[in-house]
């Protein structure tokens, strides 16, 4: 569920950017918000990725 509501967050954040800047006096707070909503999104999203380092670390432990 969160994971959709994560990418429902970078699509809507994607949207609201383009949006904002289609007319010639483009509304600076709705490509905030655009933006805000986009990088929450793929921030929640890189969470979930684990590190390589970690990766490593597990690795090396099954080896031993």
């Amino acid at each position: 569920m969160s994971q959709t509501l994560n990418y429902i967050l970078i699509v809507f954040g994607i949207i609201v950017a383009m949006y904002a800047k289609v007319d010639d006096s483009e509304n600076t707070y709705l490509l905030i918000l655009g933006i805000c909503s986009l990088l929450f999104g793929v921030f929640k999203i890189s969470q979930t990725i684990p590190s390589k380092k970690q990766n490593e670390d597990e690795f090396n432990t099954e080896d031993e």
